[in-house]
Parts: structure tokens; sequence; C-alpha cells
């Protein structure tokens, strides 16, 4: 599956964005599909995630409260609607596709597809 991620920008902070995944080759019904980001210095951390057979959403710490994932399957697109931006959300998002067990929902390790990355900046 190749995945494709768009909507990144620079913002100030308090500021939303929506960020899209729009997934090509398989449909996305078939996989857990995850949010993660880097910032610079670094390393990637997990942000969100749903998974496929029942829609269950988990969150990072961070965001919980702020941002949500969604899916719809027709379209092959995941989002992550992110609210109440801070400039500690300055990353690279990427969105990400697999089929991790329960335990492995928040490893970048159990995610078999990536897309390219869409920058974020949130200035303060």
């Amino acid at each position: 599956v190749q995945l494709q991620a768009s909507g990144g920008g620079l913002v100030q902070t308090g500021d939303s964005l929506r960020l899209s995944c729009a997934a090509s080759g398989r449909p996305i019904r078939s996989y857990t599909m995850g949010w993660f980001r880097q910032a610079p210095g670094r390393e990637r951390e997990f942000v969100a995630t749903m998974r496929w057979s029942i829609g269950s959403t988990y969150y990072a710490d961070s965001v919980k409260g702020r941002f949500t994932i969604s899916r719809v399957n027709d379209k092959n697109t995941v989002y992550l609607q992110m609210n109440s931006l801070k400039p500690e959300d300055t990353a690279v998002y990427y969105c990400a596709a697999g089929t991790p067990i329960l335990s492995s929902l928040t490893e970048s390790s159990a995610y078999a597809y990536w897309g390219q990355g869409t920058l974020v900046t949130v200035s303060s």
C-alpha cells in the first residue's frame, strides 16, 4: 500500500490543521492506520492510531483531547484533525499502515507502510 500525507503548514499557537493520508494499492480497511511525528533532533514518536477491526482509537497523552484520528474507508483516506496547536507540536508528521498487535500499537516498528511526511510548524 502506498501512502501520501498532506495538509501540513505554518500556523500560530491555538490554530487548527487537518492532515490527510491518502492510500492506494490496497484498501485501508485491512490495516490499522497511525500517525507519528518527528521533531528536529528527536526520535519519531507515536501520535494516534485507529485499529482496522473495530475502529478503536488511541492517542499519545500529549495530544489527547486536542487531536482526533478518523478514517473514511470509501475514500481510502485517514485524517488527523489537530486543534489547539502548540509550538511543541512542530514536527514532520507521518502516516503509517500496518497490522500491529494490541501491545505494539504505539511502536513505529510495528507499521510496515509509511507516507513521506508532511511538515507542521506552530509558531508562538
